[in-house]
């Protein structure tokens, strides 16, 4: 007596595409910054550019170390035709380089969002 695998087939195909779908894709980040906490969290973009700040100051573009001198043009090769930036600044990190950063945005006609990580919830 012999059982098809056809059916135990379709069930593992099954199981695979609903766990592909009801999976959130959200992306993650190599460069570990302690984000700041907030009641809400912005809305996820995938139209944007991303900076992170760590606590040292050192700043990353696109997950890439960028001196402060260089940060305007590294934003710039990267900008496209995105109309967003999202700044992952370490809770550390200082309000001048945020500052900095903000700015090169708004020379760069960018809105600015403040990633953050909903209060009580630590990865």
């Amino acid at each position: 007596m012999s059982f098809s695998q056809a059916g135990l087939a379709d069930i593992v195909l099954l199981l695979l595409v609903f766990f592909l779908l009801t999976s959130s894709f959200i992306p993650q980040f190599g460069i570990r910054v302690n984000l700041p906490q907030t009641e809400t969290q912005a809305p996820s973009d995938p139209q944007y550019v991303s900076v992170a700040i760590t606590s040292n100051g050192d700043y990353y573009v696109e997950q890439a170390r960028v001196p402060r001198e260089a940060l305007l043009d590294a934003i710039r090769d990267v900008v496209g035709d995105r109309s967003a930036m999202l700044v992952r600044a370490d809770r550390d990190a200082t309000v001048g380089q945020f500052a900095t950063v903000a700015s090169i945005a708004q020379a760069l006609n960018l809105r600015v969002q403040m990633a953050s990580e909903r209060a009580g919830r630590r990865p």
